[in-house]
């Protein structure tokens, strides 16, 4: 069993990141997804073995600008999400992610919540950590080859 712990879109807010700190040293990965990659300089430092940090389009931080995370068995694409304009849809970023060998895609990009499948690829956008209505992470598990996600609010 592999755990994940995915925060997205923190826009300068580090205290929101604080709140959930402890649960970085006890899960397998820790995944911000852009919009507020300077805000994990510390948290990279402290895990830098198990900590991936994407660019989003409000970043000019070094970062990834995606990357495909192996797990139990899995791949799982992890990006911010506007290069596939996932405001309107999600069929680009599910094509990429089956492009890439992915049954898991993992974005952020529109503040929103949410565990969307398509086409076979589980999508999930773990919401805004930042200062924004209902702001909140996800926790994700794969065991056996399943993926589980749930979202968290904070």
């Amino acid at each position: 069993m592999k755990t994940f712990v995915i925060l997205s879109d923190s826009h300068g807010k580090r205290s929101a990141i604080d709140k959930i700190s402890h649960l970085f040293a006890e899960n397998d990965y820790i995944v911000h997804l852009g919009d507020g990659a300077g805000d994990m300089r510390e948290v990279s430092k402290a895990y830098p073995d198990k900590t991936y940090v994407l660019k989003g389009n409000c970043d000019f931080s070094a970062a990834l600008d995606e990357c495909v995370i192996e797990a139990e068995g899995i791949s799982v694409l992890c990006c911010h999400g506007h290069r596939y304009g996932v405001k309107t849809c999600l069929d680009r970023l599910a094509y990429r992610a089956k492009e890439l060998g992915c049954s898991v895609a993992l974005y952020g990009h529109t503040h929103t919540a949410r565990i969307d499948e398509v086409d076979g690829v589980l999508l999930v956008n773990p919401g805004a950590i930042g200062a924004y209505a209902d702001p909140s992470y996800c926790y994700l598990v794969v065991h056996r080859k399943k993926p589980t996600a749930t979202i968290v609010p904070l």
